[in-house]
């Protein structure tokens, strides 16, 4: 099944690689940014801000026309990328816009292709941010090739990539889902969702994704002030792999555990870990590594899981690029104001009391979250 998926979709899988890369690239360049323009880390978080307003705008038009999202997505995050090999802080802003505009048009065109290319849907989608992780990890090893005092060359080498995953992407065999997202359901087949249950997901979605940006974000410029001895990179690096294998033994083996009980322990545990980094000050570096690859480990089926339960519930509504678009609200204020509070109180663990406060309210959530069906599965 995980190969017929691949064979169908693998240059959609590619693409989705290198605008995973840049998705990616502001929290382990962010030290480097910090220093290079001398700012705090409340204007830090601005350009958090920028970048994830395009991928509000970007994700809210994406499911209208597939294809041309998948591509101009793509053409977006090249100019974007290339922008900021030479922008100063303010030109930066728009420049991380147009990128989060590209991203996130691209990124949820193909995870509604992924989620319609099989009934497993579960499987499907964790392939898909399977290689958004591949990409990912590749960013902080190209910071670390491009060195830190290097940020240009960083941002000419992702986008050639980018150029390079977005012309494969056009070879992309059409689907039925490239043209639109759903079938449009009989009359009175199917009732339309309640605004109670789109707001449950919308806000879900919204803490997810701002929770991610958050953590990946903030934490490799939190463990380089916790412990000299971390690198930016590769904290980042050991964050994004720990999710990707995370996902790929999900991929592997969800056919054989609760997707239920799977959600709440990812979370759980992912909470766990974030409230050690408030407590402990100064931990050492093993044990900092070793808390980062476990928060990767733990928010890596969360994403998957959630937009398997969304497509289960709303599979034939029509509005799922607002929904995923809501994602982006969470993407823009969520490390803003880890910054902000970071800045406030004087250090990045009060800080990281935000994606705390958020990953406690998706767990909160999850009983409304999971379909019925999964809940009667996991309580047997």
């Amino acid at each position: 099944m995980i190969f017929l998926v691949w064979r169908r979709l693998w240059p959609l899988f590619v693409c989705t690689a290198a605008l995973g890369l840049v998705t990616v690239m502001l929290g382990p360049l962010l030290p480097a940014l910090i220093t290079r323009w001398h700012i705090r880390d409340a204007q830090a978080g601005t350009l958090f801000t920028a970048s994830f307003i395009g991928q509000l705008i970007g994700a809210w038009f994406a499911t209208r026309n597939l294809r041309l999202s998948l591509l101009a997505g793509a053409g977006l995050a090249v100019l974007g990328v290339a922008t900021l090999a030479w922008a100063g802080f303010p030109l930066a802003h728009l420049a991380f816009f147009i990128t989060g505009l590209g991203v996130s048009a691209g990124i949820t065109a193909g995870n509604v292709i992924s989620g319609y290319s099989s009934p497993h849907r579960a499987r499907a989608l964790a392939l898909f941010n399977v290689s958004w992780s591949i990409g990912a990890i590749a960013c902080p090893l190209l910071v670390r090739f491009a060195g830190p005092a290097n940020t240009r060359l960083f941002f000419l080498v992702a986008a050639a990539i980018v150029a390079v995953g977005g012309a494969l992407a056009a070879t992309l065999l059409r689907p039925p889902t490239m043209d639109a997202p759903t079938t449009p359901p009989v009359a009175g087949s199917v009732s339309a969702p309640s605004l109670a249950a789109l707001l449950l997901f919308a806000g879900c979605m919204l803490l997810y994704i701002g929770n991610e940006n958050a953590l990946g974000g903030w934490l490799p410029s939190f463990a380089v002030r916790s412990n000299p001895q971390a690198h930016a990179s590769t904290i980042a690096m050991l964050y994004w792999l720990s999710e990707l294998i995370s996902r790929l033994v999900m991929a592997a083996v969800a056919w054989r555990v609760s997707e239920a009980a799977l959600y709440r322990a990812s979370l759980t545990l992912l909470l766990a870990i974030v409230v050690f980094f408030v407590l402990i000050p100064h931990p050492s570096l093993p044990t900092l590594m070793g808390a980062v690859i476990l928060s990767g480990v733990a928010i890596g089926p969360v994403y998957p899981l959630l937009v398997a339960f969304l497509l289960a519930r709303f599979s034939t509504y029509p509005g799922l690029g607002r929904l995923f678009a809501s994602a982006s609200l969470g993407g823009a204020t969520l490390p803003w104001l880890t910054g902000v509070v970071s800045t406030h109180f004087g250090g990045l663990r009060i800080g990281l009391l935000v994606p705390a406060a958020g990953i406690l309210l998706m767990l909160a959530l999850s009983h409304a979250v999971v379909p019925a069906r999964l809940q009667a599965i996991s309580q047997t």
